[in-house]
């Protein structure tokens, strides 16, 4: 992930008339997940949510999420940005708007989506813009993307709770990105599981150390 990074970090979004062109066709078939051997793309369990989550490099924040209890599968991908089916070298370019995402897909009732979001909150530093540790550019912001508007009312008050207890602790203010989910594209297979195919590779996530408090004012369905 340092090559591509370092020559052609990128700090600014492009706009629809900027962005790279992609195509029509998916960059690849999604096949079988190669820890719990259920298909990435479906057709998932009755019952089952999925929700994006963004955290700088997807490779380690897919890792995180395949080992919670209840999380059903988990693929990695593109979304967020502008250019449809990105490869990704152009997503590292950042001419295609994209951030590094996780889907992950759980069974609500043996881990509520409030617990994925203390997981997602304190997997990373939700606090540095364009960038996650020494990895800089657009396609490592943070970010969740809700299926629907009870994820994202919990989402935004797991935000506004998180940000508190940074503060507290000195840190700043938080950079995450919410918002309903927008298209996502499946990233190469080479990328899917990366960390299981390669257990040395790569992994830049890091915690703020700061516990993220269950957030209040919310339904109870999303209870820890």
């Amino acid at each position: 992930m340092f090559s591509l990074n370092f020559l052609s970090a990128k700090d600014t979004l492009p706009t629809a008339e900027t962005a790279l062109p992609g195509r029509d066709e998916a960059i690849m078939t999604p096949g079988l997940h190669v820890v719990s051997g259920h298909p990435l793309a479906g057709p998932y369990p009755g019952g089952a949510q999925t929700v994006l989550f963004g955290m700088g490099c997807f490779w380690g924040a897919e890792r995180i999420f395949w080992q919670r209890p209840g999380v059903h599968v988990t693929a990695v991908g593109y979304a967020g940005g502008v250019t449809p089916n990105p490869t990704y070298r152009e997503v590292c370019s950042g001419g295609t708007g994209h951030t590094e995402a996780v889907l992950v897909v759980f069974d609500p009732q043996a881990v509520p989506f409030a617990s994925l979001l203390q997981t997602f909150w304190e997997g990373h530093d939700p606090t540095q813009g364009m960038r996650q540790g020494n990895d800089r550019g657009t396609q490592y912001r943070s970010a969740i993307y809700c299926a629907d508007d009870a994820q994202l009312e919990l989402a935004l008050a797991s935000r506004q709770a998180y940000e508190a207890a940074l503060k507290a602790a000195g840190r700043g203010a938080v950079t995450t990105e919410i918002a309903r989910m927008p298209p996502f594209y499946f990233a190469e297979d080479e990328h899917q599981q990366y960390l299981a195919k390669n257990p040395a590779g790569y992994c830049g996530l890091g915690g703020t150390g700061v516990s993220c408090p269950a957030p209040t004012g919310v339904s109870a369905a999303g209870a820890l």
